[in-house]
């Protein structure tokens, strides 16, 4: 089997979509996207296609090994680059043997798999609006997260506002709905401790990035300063990215994205190395399907998995969208990542450009602000 061709397209709302196609008619899929960055990633993915035309692409962990260290120069633009190149491979793997993937790595540690949905933060009428939508669809955990910008400390009564959105937010759902906070690398280390401990009488499910991630020992001081299980991931790449988030602790659940962290085998790696420290892995995706398809293959077979974040079940894209059944979808049953994407619907949503994140700024001093 040979690769002939790798075909991109932008659709919409911000996903890169790609198909590797072979002489022996097996297609395979794959998001190799960056969020902000998807022309980028687009670009890197076609300095890629020389070397990968012509090859098998059942040989994943060579032509992995190829593309990571033949690059010399190494970062989230091309490790996003490869993950979508290694999930269509795993993709066209399945196919050809007739097997999903979670089957080809170990076979599957769980019967079903439990998803979280996500919580408009706008204002305390659209977090209970949004909850109660969530909950009617069958989610039982969500995440949420505070509004940007905020500064290095904030007053008490700033953080007094959110706390009491989340009490009332507890409140609604019950103690039987988990509920997770996002941080998004906004805070402080110093307010995000105080942040947290005002959480904390409320049960959340977890914190995610309380701090920016580049500092681990800060990430692992907040972690050591509460029971609030600490969750962080999203913005590491690769085996290497975790090693020191997992050696000094610095966090009770890792969240690798298998869009940037280096695909679905870079994540059963990144899984393994959790395990043997006791650690969660609950993947970040708040991509598109094929992401999503592809996160579900490494939680079936992964015995340390916690839960899935998902934007999309694949409504309006696939042909057969995941289904929600009390929280929880079942095992992908098809051959690799299990999907086929609903070519007419998706053709529609194509789009010729995706814009970049937006830039923050404090509204008092101009000051800039992490998004």
């Amino acid at each position: 089997m040979r690769i002939t061709k790798l075909e991109l397209f932008m659709v919409e709302p911000r996903w890169l979509f790609l198909k590797v196609h072979t002489d022996r008619g097996i297609t395979g899929y794959g998001e190799p996207v960056l969020e902000g960055q998807v022309s980028s990633v687009a670009a890197a993915v076609r300095d890629l296609e020389g070397y990968l035309v012509g090859k098998d692409p059942r040989r994943i962990e060579h032509h992995w090994q190829a593309m990571y260290r033949g690059g010399f120069y190494r970062g989230p633009v091309r490790a996003s680059a490869i993950s979508g190149i290694e999930q269509a491979m795993w993709d066209i793997l399945g196919k050809s043997l007739g097997a999903p993937v979670y089957q080809l790595l170990g076979g599957a540690c769980r019967s079903r798999i439990k998803l979280y949905g996500h919580i408009s933060s706008l204002s305390r009428e659209r977090m209970m609006s949004s909850a109660e939508e969530g909950m009617s669809r069958g989610f039982k955990a969500f995440k949420l997260s505070p509004r940007a910008p905020i500064h290095f400390l904030e007053s008490r009564a700033f953080l007094e506002e959110y706390a009491s959105d989340f009490e009332a937010l507890r409140r609604a759902v019950g103690g039987s709905i988990d509920l997770a906070v996002d941080f998004h690398g906004r805070f402080s280390p110093a307010l995000a401790k105080r942040f947290i401990e005002m959480l904390e009488p409320h049960y959340p499910y977890f914190v995610e990035e309380p701090c920016p991630p580049e500092n681990i020992d800060a990430l692992a001081e907040v972690a050591h300063s509460t029971t609030v299980p600490i969750a962080a991931g999203e913005r590491c790449y690769t085996k290497w990215g975790f090693r020191e988030i997992i050696a000094k602790r610095a966090v009770q659940i890792i969240q690798p994205d298998l869009c940037h962290a280096g695909g679905i085998l870079e994540g059963r790696k990144i899984a393994a190395m959790a395990e043997a420290s006791y650690m969660a892995v609950a993947p970040h995706n708040p991509l598109g399907p094929i992401a999503l398809a592809a996160a579900l293959q490494l939680d079936a077979c992964t015995p340390n998995f916690l839960i899935q974040e998902q934007a999309t079940l694949g409504e309006g894209y696939l042909k057969k969208p995941f289904e929600l059944e009390g929280g929880y979808v079942r095992l992908p049953e098809g051959p690799g990542l299990g999907i086929e994407l609903d070519d007419e619907a998706v053709e529609e949503k194509k789009c010729g450009s995706i814009g970049s994140n937006p830039m923050v700024f404090h509204e008092d001093d101009e000051a800039v602000a992490d998004w």
